[in-house]
This record gives C-alpha cells, sequence and structure tokens, in this order.
C-alpha cells in the first residue's frame, strides 16, 4: 500500500533558482510522513502517550524535474525496509505533479527513539500493526547491521582545532 499526501507549492518553499528549495523536499517528506502516522493513528498527541518518536538516521535525495511555485506536488510514502520488531524503518517518498510526472525521489532511514531514555526501542503493538499494512513483498528487513552501510559516521577531532 501507498500513501500520498498533496502539497500546494508556496512562495517560501523556493529557492533563489525560483524553484522548491532543497530545504522543502525535506520538510515535504517530513510532513508526508506526519500525516501518514496521523492517519494511522499515531500522530504527535498519540507518540506522546506512548514516550516514543521517530528520528530519522540518514536521508538522500535524488531530483529529476524541478517544481515551481503554485504547482500542486504529491509526495507519496512507501516502506522499503523495516526490522523484524519496526524499531528500524526505511521510507522511500517520490514526487509527484497531478499528471503523474515523476520529479524526485527521496530514501529515509530512521528508527524509533524513547523518548525519556533518548536510545532506541521497539514501538507499541499499534505501529508495527500500521507499518505493517504498507509493507510488501519487496520490503527489505533491516538491522543494526543496516546502518554500517550509510555514506557518512562519527569522527571527533581536537576541539583546539577549531582556534586555528
Amino acid at each position: 500500500m501507498i500513501f500520498y499526501h498533496k502539497f500546494e507549492v508556496r512562495w517560501s518553499d523556493l529557492d533563489a533558482n525560483k524553484h522548491l528549495a532543497n530545504s522543502s523536499y525535506v520538510q515535504y517528506c517530513a510532513q508526508a510522513r506526519m500525516a501518514f502516522m496521523t492517519k494511522e493513528k499515531m500522530g504527535v498527541t498519540q507518540l506522546s502517550r506512548w514516550g516514543i518518536g521517530p528520528v530519522m538516521l540518514h536521508e538522500r535525495y535524488s531530483f529529476f524535474k524541478e517544481i515551481y511555485a503554485d504547482q500542486t506536488v504529491i509526495v507519496s510514502l512507501e516502506i522499503d525496509g523495516c526490522s523484524e520488531d519496526s524499531s528500524i524503518y526505511r521510507f522511500v517518498h517520490k514526487f509527484y505533479t497531478p499528471d503523474g510526472a515523476h520529479c524526485a525521489t527521496s530514501e529515509a532511514t530512521g528508527v524509533w527513539i524513547d523518548m525519556m531514555l533518548r536510545k532506541m526501542t521497539t514501538p507499541p503493538d499499534d505501529v508495527v500493526e500500521a507499518m505493517n499494512k504498507y509493507k510488501t513483498p519487496e520490503t527489505v528487513v533491516l538491522s543494526k547491521e543496516d546502518f554500517k552501510k550509510f555514506p557518512f559516521h562519527p569522527h571527533n577531532i581536537d576541539p583546539a582545532e577549531f582556534n586555528q
């Protein structure tokens, strides 16, 4: 199953090139995810009751066609990957114009965290059930090992380097 969320592109969503700004793609994906979660009865209020929250660890984008002011854009949400307990998930978002033209694709990998402990957690059964409705036979099983495949990893430096 695929979830779709519609946006009207506003002037404030544009960049200096007069097309949809990179930051707007990120915001549209985040809002599409929240609309999906609200539809599936796991919106902000319910997440607060459960004491959990979604956290994105990695996002990447490919752009195919410009999106301009005053256009309508439809952003899809598909579950491309999920751990067996749904604590790790990967969404694919596709950006379309109303005529079906595919303008961009985003892949976003995240985890559920316990808001008090600030650690990854297994979500409640209601979340697992909602996520399962959007899985397909192509949905891959994810694990913490998949985090090692991210292109960037932390490399701390000596703070004295900031003063050079």
